[in-house]
């Protein structure tokens, strides 16, 4: 499967101005987790914060509530120093 954009001219200038930013890291992802859910927001997607947990090296089941999934995703990134 290849690239969504059409070959040609336009396509190549335009990715090459306006590049795809690289994927975040595990510890990436579950900081910008947490501060989103400090401003008030709401995990929406369960599936999406277990595998956070998970990156994080964490063992999540699937019917885990997603508050202490987000609870131990708040612990292990107090223990590896990444989050105040």
């Amino acid at each position: 499967m290849g690239s969504r954009r059409p070959p040609g001219f336009f396509s190549k200038l335009i990715a090459r101005l306006f590049p795809r930013p690289a994927p975040l890291s595990g510890n990436a992802r579950a900081r910008q987790l947490i501060a989103a859910i400090d401003r008030g927001g709401l995990p929406l997607n369960a599936a999406r914060v277990n595998a956070i947990a998970r990156d994080l090296g964490l063992e999540v089941s699937r019917k885990a509530p997603v508050e202490q999934t987000v609870q131990r995703i708040r612990d292990a990134l107090t223990r590896l120093g990444d989050h105040d």
